[in-house]
């Protein structure tokens, strides 16, 4: 049995984290120099660090930066239009995984970004605009629901929804908490029941005819 690397995702209910601004780079997301470590751990940590603190002081954090907000709380970050804008670094998606979001929702996202999100455990929502702006009104308080298999996001506390769209192979990796390599030694018996079926010796055995093969 193959272990996840990462924890499935199925259903999703939580309050989320609003931040209503558009074209957010990843040097946003992630400043660049932070860039050289090399293992996953340890970005959420500078997650939005420009934003976060005054002058890059931890002891500084500014009050007025929603992460900041203690009001504020949840494992679903609500992000303008054109999310993950910006250079291609990997880390942007280590940074928000690290940090805890398992899912941002935005109206757009930047396509580098959004398969570097999925091949990290984060699942990028795509909804409409009209939805996006609903979400920013609410309160603290309202809560999200992300149902993987069916593929839908509703605000709970209107009974709202939305469908959005995801590649069927990153959907099946996220409900498995697969990786690629995970996804491939999932499929090791049929793999394996392929090669004997395909075999000279069980076409020999079953009074098949061979199949025609163009080496000596």
């Amino acid at each position: 049995m193959i272990k996840p690397v990462a924890q499935p995702f199925t259903i999703l209910t939580d309050t989320y984290i609003p931040l209503p601004v558009e074209n957010i780079d990843t040097d946003q997301i992630i400043p660049a120099r932070f860039l050289k470590a090399t293992s996953k751990e340890g970005f959420g940590k500078n997650l939005f660090r420009d934003w976060r603190y005054e002058n890059d002081d931890e002891s500084r954090p500014l009050a007025d930066f929603v992460l900041n907000n203690p009001a504020y709380k949840g494992s679903i970050l609500v992000a303008g239009k054109n999310f993950g804008c910006g250079s291609s670094r990997e880390h942007a998606a280590w940074a928000l995984a690290d940090y805890g979001f398992r899912a941002v929702v935005s109206s757009f996202f930047a396509d580098i970004f959004k398969n570097n999100a999925l091949n990290n455990g984060v699942l990028p929502v795509t909804v409409s605009e009209q939805f996006l702006q609903k979400l920013f009104t609410q309160t603290a308080e309202a809560t999200l629901t992300i149902d993987l298999s069916v593929q839908t996001i509703t605000l709970n506390t209107t009974g709202e929804q939305e469908h959005f769209e995801i590649n069927a192979y990153k959907k099946t990796c996220l409900l498995n908490g697969y990786d690629d390599i995970d996804f491939l030694l999932s499929l090791k018996e049929d793999i394996l029941q392929f090669e004997k079926k395909h075999s000279y010796g069980y076409e020999k055995e079953n009074h098949l005819a061979p199949r025609r093969r163009d080496w000596p």
